[in-house]
């Protein structure tokens, strides 16, 4: 028997107990800690962003075109961060930006568990020429530069945030296929598997009740890397002008608007890169962090 049905089927505990051994492990890791506090405090933001955001994303100021932040000369408490060419506020923009940040983060990874888990596991559970045709084209896709092959996407579909996700959840496909592959052929060959064969379980249920419960660890571990790469690859595209369509407050179209003023208003290109880089820096240590508390070959002493 697996290990997880071991520690699930074994007397005295249960999901609460795995939870709070799960947090025991996760939480010495005080990087992942800080990670998911800040992941949730961009979290709460984007949920309450009509009650936190001192101005509407859209609503411009005529008299405060690029207005400095408010510890530089010339500052007005009303743009803490500052005002961007059109006279908009940035902190506003950028909180309401979390929005379609995380909005992306959550779709491109459930289109790429939803399809590369499936796939994944067909491919890992019949083998044969299926399996070969499968892992040749998730070949293919990750020969190709990611972003080059999500920019070739988007200009086919036509430059959106929609088309954007979508591109973005296809060339993280092979990750998913190949990581579900491996833990499913690596599953087949344990005790409890033979047992469920040899009491008539169906195909299905051995998929997806029996194999792909313990197969979900590096999965887990694998959707909060993609949630961060999701983000990246958006602000890419949004900067390069396929992604988000401005107005919309995104940060990587908010890049891009403003990346002519870099030389002569700074804060209005460093705001929106740095709210990318603590996000994608969060989302990445506390990923590390569940991957040592899902593993048990990594878990600290």
């Amino acid at each position: 028997m697996s290990e997880i049905d071991m520690t699930t089927n074994s007397p005295g505990t249960g999901r609460p107990a795995l939870l709070a051994e799960f947090w025991r492990h996760f939480s010495e890791n005080r990087g992942a800690v800080l990670g998911l506090a800040v992941f949730l405090f961009v979290v709460l933001l984007a949920v309450f962003a009509d009650v936190v955001a001192p101005h509407a994303p859209h609503e411009q100021y005529r008299d405060s075109f690029l207005t400095p932040p408010v510890w530089q000369e010339g500052g007005d408490w009303r743009f803490i961060l500052g005002t961007d060419p059109v006279g908009r506020d940035i902190l506003s923009r950028l909180i309401y930006g979390s929005r379609y940040s995380l909005f992306i983060g959550v779709i491109v990874v459930t289109i790429s568990l939803l399809l590369g888990v499936t796939l994944g596991l067909l491919t890992g559970f019949l083998r044969g020429a299926f399996d070969n045709a499968v892992m040749r084209v998730m070949d293919v896709l990750m020969s190709f530069p990611s972003l080059l092959l999500a920019l070739v996407l988007v200009a086919m579909l036509g430059p959106s945030l929609t088309n954007a996700m979508i591109a973005i959840a296809l060339i993280q496909q092979p990750h998913y296929v190949r990581l579900t592959r491996a833990a499913v052929m690596s599953e087949m060959s344990k005790d409890y598997v033979t047992a469920a064969r040899v009491s008539g379980v169906g195909r299905l249920r051995m998929m997806f009740r029996t194999i792909l419960p313990n197969c979900m660890a590096p999965l887990i571990v694998q959707a909060a890397l993609s949630f961060s790469s999701a983000i990246l690859d958006a602000a890419a595209l949004g900067f390069l002008g396929m992604g988000a369509q401005p107005p919309t407050p995104e940060w990587g179209t908010m890049l891009a608007d403003s990346r002519e003023y870099v030389t002569r208003a700074w804060w209005v290109v460093t705001m929106p890169g740095l709210a990318i880089l603590i996000t994608v820096l969060a989302i990445n240590v506390m990923g590390d962090g569940l991957r040592d508390a899902l593993d048990p070959r990594l878990r600290r002493s």
